[in-house]
């Protein structure tokens, strides 16, 4: 009769996070994840297996950022007697049915294929499913362009729009995925924006798609809705969209360091927050103007 692995602590220091790349960190997950911890403490393991140096692990990515986002010292794991593709493997089935994206799959199969060399046949047998599916994935990670794959890690794109913009040339994936995170675009309007895409006959004309899809122009409203809101309601409501996606930011910053993304995820993160910076002392000069100039017309003559 096996045994079992029993749980041990661990200190934080000594996890890698070597297959974390293989999922995406969403922040409200982390977020979420962060006060369970505070909350109610760990409730169950999280899993890794030996890789040396450092126990990798496999199982639990958001119960480790959120502990070193806290600060604790250690959690409760569960090391597993097996090597870095049975945990990839494991990934998937630990998930199977829930929880992981088409492109998470797709990164797994890329890792089993490329970095592990292994034969489509040999993952489909290690994952229990049709070839054709490893294929379809397979095709998917390798068609979509790196620079979408990163905005996706980033969540500045949904997964399942940066699968409709993999239908694109690699040439036009990173222009049309520009257009949906500035105008914000849902995956219908994707989809919608990537059909136009593939209709247009020439570079002018989807030229002219751009150009028609990056206008910040307002969707024709529906019937019943109202075209346009006062300058009461437009400030705020931006004021708390911003307080809202500030929140969130700093919950995703505070639990998930630059050193745990991709080099070119963590760079591109890090010219974005630079640029954000400056946005938000422009903001906070104008916001303190503002005030300022109320307090002072309020001040007796």
């Amino acid at each position: 009769m096996t045994t079992a692995p029993a749980e041990r602590p661990v200190a934080l220091a000594k996890f890698g996070e070597r297959l974390a790349a293989l999922r995406l960190a969403d922040a409200t997950a982390l977020a979420s994840m962060r006060t369970s911890l505070t909350t109610h403490g760990q409730l169950s393991p999280v899993r890794a297996f030996d890789g040396g140096d450092t126990l990798e692990v496999f199982d639990g990515f958001k119960r480790l950022r959120a502990a070193r986002g806290l600060g604790l010292a250690e959690l409760r794991t569960v090391v597993v007697d097996i090597n870095v593709v049975d945990a990839m493997v494991h990934i998937r089935e630990l998930h199977a049915g829930r929880g992981l994206t088409a492109l998470e799959e797709a990164w797994i199969v890329r890792a089993l294929h490329r970095g592990h060399h292994l034969s489509q046949g040999e993952i489909a047998a290690r994952l229990r499913c049709h070839k054709s599916w490893v294929c379809r994935r397979l095709m998917l990670v390798e068609a979509l362009d790196a620079s979408v794959q990163a905005d996706v890690r980033l969540g500045l794109i949904t997964p399942r729009a940066a699968v409709l913009v993999a239908a694109l040339p690699r040439g036009n994936q990173s222009l049309a995925s520009g257009v949906v995170i500035r105008r914000g675009l849902t995956v219908r309007q994707t989809s919608t924006l990537v059909r136009d895409f593939v209709d247009a006959a020439d570079p002018a004309a989807e030229q002219a798609v751009l150009t028609r899809w990056g206008q910040d122009r307002p969707h024709a409203p529906r019937p019943g809705v109202r075209a346009s809101r006062s300058v009461v309601e437009t400030i705020a409501l931006d004021i708390t969209t911003i307080r809202r996606s500030a929140g969130r930011l700093e919950s995703c910053l505070v639990t998930t360091p630059l050193a745990a993304l991709e080099p070119t995820a963590s760079d591109l993160v890090r010219e974005s927050l630079v640029e954000l910076g400056a946005v938000l002392r422009a903001l906070a000069w104008t916001i303190a103007s503002t005030l300022n100039a109320k307090a002072a017309s309020a001040e007796p003559a």
